[in-house]
Formats: structure tokens, sequence, C-alpha cells
């Protein structure tokens, strides 16, 4: 093996692998730069600190693009396969991360594009470590999948009520007090609803008032249940080892607990008897 392949080779466990020493050095300065070139993005987006310190600024974007151009060609130069790697996630976002800014050196209407440097905050996944938080995201991904027929049901429950609640209002209220669509009192009673009160909108005469009343009670009433149905199917998935795998014929539920003859979703049984053919 010559002298260039061994330097590819040592470049390549240097940038691509962190299990290493040098790996995991080389990991922390490029998440430092990364996170340094958006906090010079942030505050070029400062008028105040734009016009006092924009030329500054412009010169350390313009190295940050430079160091990333730079890693970018590296990791080309060392990848085993560099097309595999031009065309992969990272390797899209690493372009992205610095395409913008040369389009903008070589037109000047593309100016606009710099705003795509925010991506590179993309990069960030590649140097951490998300193995030990994978079993976390299943569960919340098998929660989200046990709960999706109980929460299409509750927000279609609220879409009623919020028609509902927003139509009255626009009876009651009238254009005269700001109402002046159903449209219009759906949105209030959305904002109503979910406790967010922007105060655009307030009703005036007694009985709006009224009504607000009960919608802002209702919403208090209901606020927590889709987090409860989450909840419950979370922990449910959490005790997945102390599940077997058994699906249930009416809702498709995959894991019960052991010996259970009915649902925990639908409440229908899992064994349902075979009727015996005379």
């Amino acid at each position: 093996m010559s002298s260039s392949d061994n330097w590819r080779q040592r470049l390549y466990i240097i940038i691509f692998h962190t299990d290493t020493p040098a790996g995991q050095r080389f990991d922390n300065w490029l998440l430092l730069t990364i996170l340094a070139s958006l906090v010079v993005v942030m505050l070029d987006s400062v008028s105040s600190v734009h016009d006092q310190y924009g030329s500054w600024l412009k010169a350390l974007e313009w190295g940050f693009t430079a160091l990333f151009a730079i890693e970018y060609v590296v990791r080309l130069y060392c990848s085993p396969k560099p097309l595999r790697y031009a065309f992969s996630f990272f390797g899209l976002i690493d372009l992205l991360a610095i395409l913008p800014a040369i389009l903008a050196l070589l037109f000047a209407d593309a100016q606009y594009l710099l705003i795509i440097r925010v991506i590179r905050m993309l990069r960030v996944f590649r140097v951490l470590k998300l193995s030990p938080y994978l079993r976390q995201a299943n569960f919340l991904l098998t929660a989200l999948r046990g709960s999706r027929q109980k929460i299409i049901v509750f927000f279609a429950t609220i879409a009623t009520l919020v028609t509902v609640f927003g139509t009255l209002m626009y009876v009651v209220e009238g254009p005269a007090n700001g109402f002046s669509s159903i449209p219009k009192g759906i949105y209030w009673a959305v904002v109503t609803l979910t406790t967010v009160g922007f105060g655009d909108i307030v009703p005036k005469t007694a009985l709006g008032q009224a009504l607000s009343t009960l919608v802002m009670i209702t919403g208090y009433s209901i606020i927590a249940v889709p987090t409860g149905i989450f909840t419950a199917e979370l922990a449910s998935a959490m005790r997945g080892g102390d599940q077997h795998r058994h699906d249930c014929p009416s809702c498709a539920k995959d894991f019960h607990e052991h010996g259970a003859a009915f649902c925990s979703r639908c409440g229908n049984p899992l064994f349902p008897r075979q009727v015996d053919q005379g």
C-alpha cells in the first residue's frame, strides 16, 4: 500500500469514524465550527449588528464557507466511494452548506439563497451519538401508531366543536364586533379553545361572553386528552418486554399482556370463539 493510500485511509478513519480519539476531536471541532457559523449567520440578520460589524461578519462567513468547502473536498477525496457519499443525505447537506455562498459570488441575484446556510444545523446529527436513543425513538413511534385512531377521533371532535362555537359566535356577535365571517369565528374558537387567547377578536355582548366562558372551560377540560392517550400508549409500548405478540382481529394492535383475553385498545376478544360447523 502506497503512502498516499495510507494517508487517505487515515483521513477516512478520522473524518468518518467517531470511535477513535482523533475522530472524536475532529467531530468536536466540526461541531464548534458549525455552531459558530450559525451564530455568525444569526448575528448578521440583526440590522444594528450588521451595520456596525457587517464587514467582519462577512469575512467570518466566507472563512467558514472556505472551511466547509475544504472539508467537503477532503471527504470526497478519502471516501472509498465518492459518488455514493456525494449523493447521500449528509453529502447533499455538506454541498448545500457551501453552494449558496458560491452561487451568491457568481450571481448577484442569488443573495437570497444564503438563507439555506442555516441547513448546516442538520450536520450536527453526524456527530451526535444517537444509538442509545434509538430504542426510545421506537417507543415514541409505537405509541404514535397505537394512539393514531383515538387521536384522529379526538381531533374530529375538536373540529366539530370549533365549527359549532365559531358559527354561534358569528351569529351572536356579528361583523360589528369583529366576527365578520364563520371562518373568522372558527379562528377565534380555535384560539380560545387552545387557551392561547391572542385578544385580536373579543366578544362584546353578554351572550357572547357567556359562550366564550363555556369555550374556555371546555378547552381546559379537553386539552389533556391527547396527552393522556399518548402517555397510555407510550407506557404500553415501554412494557413491550412484558408483552407478547398477538394481533387483535379488530384493531390490529400487535402486542398485549401475557394471558390477556381482550384487546387493551378496543376491548374486543383476542381469541374469538370459533362457531362449530354442524
